[in-house]
Formats: structure tokens, sequence, C-alpha cells
């Protein structure tokens, strides 16, 4: 899940909420919208094959 900020940069969410917390984690603040479609693809890879 990607949100813009305030900032004009764009942050990857994780899709489920964190249980100790109720809020979705933080995967990492990029410049571009296409930088975080790109990571949030990569972290998708990974969790099958980690």
């Amino acid at each position: 899940m990607i949100r813009k900020l305030k900032s004009g940069e764009f942050r990857l969410y994780s899709r489920k909420k964190d249980a100790s917390t109720g809020k979705r984690r933080n995967l990492g603040t990029f410049a571009t919208r296409e930088k975080a479609e790109q990571h949030e693809r990569a972290v998708q890879y990974f969790k099958r094959r980690g």
C-alpha cells in the first residue's frame, strides 16, 4: 500500500496491520511513486523466497 506524504514523497506500508501496534508497518520512503512500486514488487518477491 503506497501513500503520498505531505512532503511529496511516497511511503510503502505493509498490507496487514501490525498485531502489536495496530498500525501498518513502514516498508520505506521513496522520492517517486515508481520507485515505491518497484520496491513493493521486490518485497512481494522476497516474501515468497526468504
